[in-house]
C-alpha cells in the first residue's frame, strides 16, 4: 500500500515538473506569433487576441529570464495596445 501511494505521489510530481516547460515554449511562441502578426499591420480578432493575451501571462509567469519577460511584455503591449500605467 506504501509503494503504491509513493509511486502515485512521484508521478504526479514528476508530471508537474515537466508540464510547465512546454508550456511556456508554446506559449511564448503564440505570444510572440500574435505580436508579430500585429507589427506587421494585421488586427488579431478579438477571441485571438484574447488567447495571446492570455499565453503572454502564462508565458510571464512561468519565466525567470529577466530578457525573455521584458520580450513577452512588449509583446502584450503590442497585442493589447495598452501600456502599463506610470
Amino acid at each position: 500500500m506504501l509503494t503504491r501511494s509513493l509511486t502515485l505521489l512521484t508521478l504526479a510530481v514528476l508530471s508537474l515538473a515537466f508540464a510547465p516547460g512546454q508550456a511556456q515554449a508554446q506559449d511564448a511562441q503564440i505570444c510572440f506569433d500574435a505580436a508579430d502578426k500585429v507589427t506587421d499591420g494585421n488586427a488579431l480578432e478579438e477571441k485571438e487576441r484574447q488567447a495571446a493575451h492570455e499565453a503572454c501571462q502564462r508565458a510571464l509567469a512561468t519565466t525567470s529570464s529577466v530578457v525573455q519577460k521584458y520580450q513577452l511584455q512588449e509583446s502584450d503591449f503590442d497585442i493589447t495596445g495598452t501600456r502599463p500605467k506610470n
